[in-house]
């Protein structure tokens, strides 16, 4: 099914394609940049608490299990629909445009909150190394906001909507480039553990019982999320599907090869107290393995190209997210406007950038309860992304798939039906009384989310089957509702 454009562009001199300038290194580094983030610079520490050294390992060994199922959908999905919007393609043409738009709607808000969340993150990591907290603005929730600290956030956010802007071929540059920088000093802390740790460190080897081994695993797969950024940027991607979706699934294998590497490097470095009284034990640990507080501030560098990766993944693919619920006409067409000369979406970038531009100014504890809600939302769409991977497989069992999971058989199926098993399982994680239920204020943030979507969510029209055809079909029942917007 081909691309189509936007409600207000079909018949416009303007650009209604993107551009397909991504390669197989730009690519990979896309996804595995949008989860190795900053979460592991200032959590490590507790997770080694929680579980042990060996336990919080053996905890990312499960979740990256669990992850990688949930990336196998992703990559015959991706391979068989190469389209902007990723999860809005696959839930349209087995559930319909209604369950496509609530699936979209939750990714959506949860790619915003991390967009938001990283805006504060880079000051915090940055405040480690030069004094930021100057000129006290006012307190939130118990946080400080101070003028420069936020405006280091804001700042950097206008640069990146800025780049973004100038084109994926830019924005996949400048994450390879900053990708390729956290991996080597990744490296360096390797080299530092193997030469300089201390085997008597890594005692205790398991701590909390099957407690310490589950608060590290309610945990792991939020750490995962921005493979999916790769199907939302799938349609500039160049190079052929099949690769597409493998690439999905390799990133997953990186990302959790990172974070097994933390967790071991840093139980190397530092005992159980210098642990429970660090602020960044990912960095103090870099420090210790080298003797020298440079190592220190370069590991809080790699902290801050995380900050970087994630932040530029997750506002692009949100992005692209929105550009195709805008050409389908379940948002307003002027999201799914592209720039006339760079031809990226331009007007959802602005709004993505402003979230984060404005967000530092809030404090990192509001910042907390907006990321607790976007966790939720995340999970429901791998959610209902995994039900459409097995309906499709049921229903169109001819589906032109260039990627096959679990070969020619029914073993897809299977794979499928775990992915449901593991996401309902992270979704139920949410609920109130549940070992990561989220608190009120996290909960008034996602209602929020909602009742602005459920003013989207009525205005789709009804009448439109699941199918190859869904979006087309949708496009001219919009137009008859709204005639004004045909171009």
């Amino acid at each position: 099914m081909s691309a189509s454009p936007t409600l207000t562009d079909r018949n416009s001199p303007e650009p209604t394609g993107l551009k397909r300038t991504l390669g197989v290194w730009s690519t990979l580094t896309l996804g595995v940049g949008a989860m190795v983030g900053f979460g592991w610079v200032t959590l490590v520490g507790g997770w080694i608490e929680s579980a042990g050294s060996l336990g919080a390992t053996l905890a990312f060994v499960v979740g990256g299990f669990m992850m990688a199922i949930v990336s196998l959908v992703y990559a015959e999905l991706v391979a068989a629909m190469p389209k902007a919007g990723g999860e809005h393609n696959y839930i349209i043409r087995a559930m319909g445009p209604r369950w496509s738009f609530i699936g979209s709607w939750a990714i959506a808000g949860g790619y915003a909150t991390v967009v938001a969340f990283e805006a504060v993150a880079l000051p915090r990591a940055i405040d480690y190394v030069v004094d930021l907290e100057q000129i006290h603005l006012w307190t939130v929730s118990g946080s400080e906001v101070f003028l420069i600290w936020a405006l280091v956030g804001s700042v950097v956010a206008v640069l990146i909507t800025i780049i973004n802007i100038l084109g994926i071929k830019v924005a996949g540059g400048v994450q390879m480039f900053v990708v390729i920088f956290l991996f080597a000093i990744g490296a360096l802390q390797i080299f530092g553990s193997v030469t300089g740790g201390e085997g008597a460190n890594f005692e205790p080897f398991f701590t909390g019982g099957s407690a310490g081994f589950f608060a590290v695993l309610i945990v792991v797969p939020f750490l995962f999320v921005g493979f999916d950024v790769i199907p939302q940027a799938a349609e500039e991607v160049n190079i052929p599907p099949r690769k597409v979706g493998n690439i999905s699934f390799i990133s997953v294998l990186i990302a959790a090869a990172w974070y097994i590497m933390i967790v071991l490097t840093v139980s190397s470095a530092l005992t159980h107290d210098q642990m429970a009284t660090s602020g960044l034990p990912a960095a103090d640990a870099m420090g210790a393995l080298f003797g020298n507080q440079f190592f220190a501030n370069l590991m809080v560098a790699a902290g801050v190209a995380g900050i970087i990766t994630s932040w530029n993944s997750l506002q692009l693919g949100a992005s692209r997210l929105m550009f195709s619920l805008a050409r389908g006409g379940m948002l307003p067409a002027w999201l799914g406007k592209l720039h006339p000369k760079y031809g990226t979406p331009a007007n959802a970038l602005i709004v993505l950038g402003a979230i984060a531009t404005i967000a530092p100014f809030f404090g990192a504890s509001a910042l907390g309860w907006i990321v607790d809600a976007g966790s939720p939302m995340i999970v429901t769409a791998y959610l209902l992304v995994s039900i459409s991977f097995v309906i499709l497989r049921v229903r169109e069992p001819r589906m032109e798939r260039p990627l096959r999971i679990g070969g020619k058989g029914k073993f897809g199926v299977v794979i499928g039906g775990l992915s449901i098993a593991i996401t309902a399982f992270l979704c139920s994680l949410y609920l109130p009384g549940m070992p990561a239920g989220i608190g009120i204020e996290s909960w008034l943030i996602f209602g929020v989310w909602w009742i602005v979507g459920a003013a989207f969510f009525m205005a789709i029209p009804g009448g439109v089957k699941p199918g190859p055809n869904a979006e087309e079909e949708l496009y001219e029942k919009v137009l008859q509702k709204f005639p004004r917007r045909r171009g």
